[in-house]
């Protein structure tokens, strides 16, 4: 049953078509929902692994797409021991696109040391400049601006920040034709890349054509995966949907022209009347799709990514929400709602209980598609983001569901001091002191997160009865566990932590308590 809130919990923009809860959706238990399939297994698929969605699928983190070979996609290609996994690369002088929070972190480090003193800023700036204008210079003018449609489809066919509508409409020639349109200007203040997310999908989608050389969506371009037989197939796409009111601070709930690519930019959330809406049709391009097994994923609430801090005392003993969430280096006492942009609690609830509300759409599409034979599975990422919520749960025990435990993380994590979890990432001169399950964004994973996300995935693929493999092409028996150890050693944020994050955290939220620049920044730039 769900439990509405009182008025007082309301927030007076919400659309009536969204149901404000009082406590979180209850995640399902059994990915099948209880509904028995059976699964015809005679054919051999030649694409073991596909994947459709959105930054989470294609690899992000740390403010840019760059190790896609350690997106959780990849991860279960190599659990798979499948090696054909074609996924777009996109090495660079900058290490991705479009803004590599680490690399910038470690090349002051290695100009400065561990301390950036207050003397040194300015040319720490100058530092940071010149970092981004070689990386824009390598994707406008240089090697990374030249694209090739030759190649097979890709088999990772996420793009970061689409949503459901771009899922639907948008390929490469359509990012082709924005970046003709608009010829790269060498902005000496500006130097983040130019349609860096229309360059970075070109390298997903530029191969995926049709007989006739046609550009195909991701949706097309799985099917056409499929006329050889796709063993899994994973849906994980909706998120964007929401998360552009926790990036900008500013809840602007859908209206006209939301399925309209030209136009919906405006608004930050959608609701779930329009989300249904695009979810139907995604619903019946994927029943085209020829997968033997299909994982749809739910929507995380957009909450709980430490980007957006909550900053004083809970609103009540019972409740999960902090009164504001603002930008993750204010602390408590500089906030000011009248000077930081910031969300308050009603918008927050009212944002995660329209998330809800698309996680309840996305079960009742794969209980009508179990019910219709097909083989589909819920994977509940929401209700695992929300097990390792640090500051809205584990500490508040007074406000946890019935249903809430913590999660348990694989011993190898847990031997980690300290443990990670879901707090800001923080390090210095002594290491990582806080965080390490979210990147340097504050929206994104870690390598070990990523990891987490990919031993949850395979076991619902096991599940399903889906076989995987080692090295030397054996079968694997029992329950496949990914080798963290391995994953420790990849993920440079926690085997080697920057020693100037956090000085340069605090010279951020310094900065902006004084001038009050990243409001009109946020704003500017979704």
């Amino acid at each position: 049953m769900v439990k509405t809130v009182i008025s007082a919990m309301l927030d007076d923009k919400t659309p009536p078509d969204v149901i404000i809860r009082a406590e979180p959706r209850q995640p399902e238990s059994d990915p099948t929902l209880g509904i028995p399939v059976q699964v015809d297994r005679q054919s051999t698929p030649k694409h073991r692994l596909v994947t459709i969605g959105d930054s989470l699928t294609h690899g992000f983190q740390s403010g840019a797409i760059f190790q896609t070979n350690l997106s959780y996609a990849a991860m279960i290609a190599h659990e798979l021991g499948w090696k054909d996994f074609r996924y777009p690369t996109y090495n660079s002088p900058g290490d991705g696109l479009p803004i590599n929070l680490e690399a910038i972190a470690r090349n002051l480090e290695k100009q400065f040391g561990s301390e950036l003193k207050w003397w040194e800023i300015p040319f720490g700036l100058l530092n940071v400049r010149s970092f981004l204008d070689q990386s824009e210079d390598y994707w406008e003018r240089g090697a990374g601006s030249q694209f090739s449609a030759k190649g097979e489809i890709n088999h990772n066919l996420a793009v970061y920040g689409w949503d459901l509508r771009n899922t639907l409409s948008r390929n490469a020639e359509v990012c082709l034709e924005i970046l003709r349109n608009n010829p790269p200007k060498d902005n000496f203040i500006n130097q983040v890349v130019d349609h860096h997310n229309e360059r970075a999908a070109i390298r997903v989608l530029n191969t995926a054509r049709d007989a006739n050389q046609k550009a195909l969506t991701p949706l097309q371009a799985a099917q056409a995966l499929s006329d050889e037989e796709i063993e899994t197939l994973i849906v994980f796409i909706g998120a964007n949907n929401a998360l552009g009111s926790i990036l900008t601070f500013n809840v602007k709930w859908s209206d006209v022209g939301y399925d309209d690519m030209d136009i919906n930019d405006r608004y930050t959330v959608w609701r779930p009347i329009h989300f249904q809406a695009e979810l139907d049709l995604i619903v019946e391009q994927v029943k085209q799709i020829r997968a033997r097994h299909v994982i749809w994923c739910t929507v995380p609430h957009v909450t709980i990514a430490p980007f957006a801090r909550g900053v004083g005392e809970k609103v009540t003993p019972q409740s999960r929400y902090f009164p504001y969430y603002t930008l993750f280096w204010i602390k408590d006492k500089p906030f000011n709602p009248t000077k930081h942009p910031h969300l308050t609690a009603n918008e927050a609830r009212a944002i995660d209980s329209a998330i809800d509300q698309y996680n309840d759409s996305i079960t009742n599409a794969v209980r009508e598609g179990r019910k219709q034979g097909r083989d589909w599975y819920l994977f509940e990422m929401v209700g695992l983001l929300d097990r390792l919520a640090a500051r809205r749960f584990f500490e508040q025990p007074q406000v946890q569901p019935e249903w809430w435990s913590y999660y348990e993380l694989p011993p190898a994590l847990q031997a980690l001091k300290p443990v990670p979890d879901s707090r800001f990432f923080r390090s210095n001169v002594r290491g990582r002191i806080e965080g390490g399950l979210f990147s340097l964004d504050g929206i994104h994973a870690t390598t070990i997160g990523y990891g987490i996300i990919a031993q949850e995935l395979i076991k619902v693929m096991q599940l399903a009865g889906i076989e995987f493999y080692d090295a030397q092409g054996q079968k694997r028996s029992g329950e496949v566990q990914i080798d963290f150890d391995r994953l420790i050693a990849l993920d440079s944020l926690i085997s080697r932590p920057p020693r100037l994050v956090q000085d340069i955290t605090n010279t951020i939220g310094w900065f902006d308590s004084t001038f009050n620049v990243m409001n009109n920044v946020l704003r500017s730039n979704y």
